[in-house]
């Protein structure tokens, strides 16, 4: 187990390396001028757009700015906001509880819906209630998050009244439309994945054997045909996870909760290169690190993916 953990993290690293290449140079493409940013366009003399250029090491070739930067990267220094005027690293720790808790509450709340609707779809299979669960979870996976967050406040926030419209930070009252926003996605796809997966274990041989022997209904179910449909629901569970992190940008604007997605939009919209690099290399590390979880899971689930 140890060989395959450090295996899996060398090509963790590997893999950080190429996207932070590739971040700094996407940063870069852009046409913004962030020294225009910083001075808002006023008129000021060149020789201050100079001093600026070289405090940011905006003077530097690119090779070098990449070097300064990843050297830092490794210190635990993103750099200082252009706009801000403050360490990128002291900005994330600000706001990274906001988007954290966002997340893992979508994903709590898309798990324990998820997996029961796709094994009630493929025990109920063909009837009206399957495929009542099925239109809806087909809804969900075509509808955008920012949409779906949109018509909740709408809806329940405006309408209603029955939750706040814009998140505070005064209670966890305040995050459950943001939360149910980004897990509606989750569970369409999740669901779909279990009702496919158990359909799948449901007609196998070893079911009919177990069900030939007198096993209870719900023993089947659960211990032999759900157990072993899990690797696939794993899977998507932690792809969906990873890629709601980019959801959660979204919802974050819509529900103005000031979290990374917030700063991250800011810092497009000024060119604030180390922002941007700041964030982004962030929320490709935590994707990865929860990639490598599942790596993990998947080990101790079955030991034969260790030896690949």
């Amino acid at each position: 187990m140890g060989k395959f953990i450090l295996k899996r993290l060398g090509q963790m690293v590997l893999v950080l390396i190429a996207v932070s290449v590739l971040i700094f140079a996407m940063v870069r493409i852009t046409p913004s001028d962030p020294v225009a940013s910083m001075t808002n366009g006023k008129n000021v003399s060149e020789e201050t757009k100079q001093e600026l250029r070289a405090h940011y090491n905006l003077d530097k070739s690119y090779p070098e700015q990449y070097a300064i930067w990843i050297t830092g990267v490794f210190q635990g220094e993103f750099g200082e906001s252009f706009t801000y005027k403050q360490d990128v690293d002291f900005l994330i720790g600000e706001r990274i509880g906001t988007t954290l808790t966002l997340v893992l509450m979508s994903g709590l709340l898309a798990i324990l819906i998820a997996i029961p609707v796709g094994v009630i779809s493929a025990v109920k299979m063909n009837t009206w209630l399957d495929k009542l669960l099925s239109t809806l979870t087909l809804i969900f996976v075509a509808s955008p998050v920012f949409l779906t967050a949109l018509v909740l406040m709408l809806v329940f926030a405006l309408e209603l009244k029955w939750f706040p419209a814009i998140y505070q930070g005064n209670s966890i009252k305040e995050m459950i439309l943001p939360a149910i926003a980004l897990a509606m996605n989750m569970v369409a796809l999740t669901s779909r994945i279990t009702r496919t997966t158990m359909i799948e274990q449901l007609n196998s041989d070893y079911i009919r054997t177990a069900t030939a022997k007198g096993l209870p209904r719900s023993r089947v179910i659960v211990t032999y045909a759900l157990k072993n449909a899990l690797i696939p629901i794993i899977t998507v569970t932690s792809v969906q996870i990873g890629t709601m992190l980019v959801g959660a940008v979204l919802v974050e604007s819509v529900f103005a909760m000031g979290g990374l997605g917030d700063l991250l939009i800011s810092g497009i919209k000024s060119a604030d290169y180390p922002v941007v690099q700041g964030v982004t290399l962030l929320m490709v590390t935590i994707f990865l690190v929860i990639n490598l979880l599942v790596d993990i899971l998947y080990a101790v689930l079955d030991p034969r993916i260790r030896m690949k």
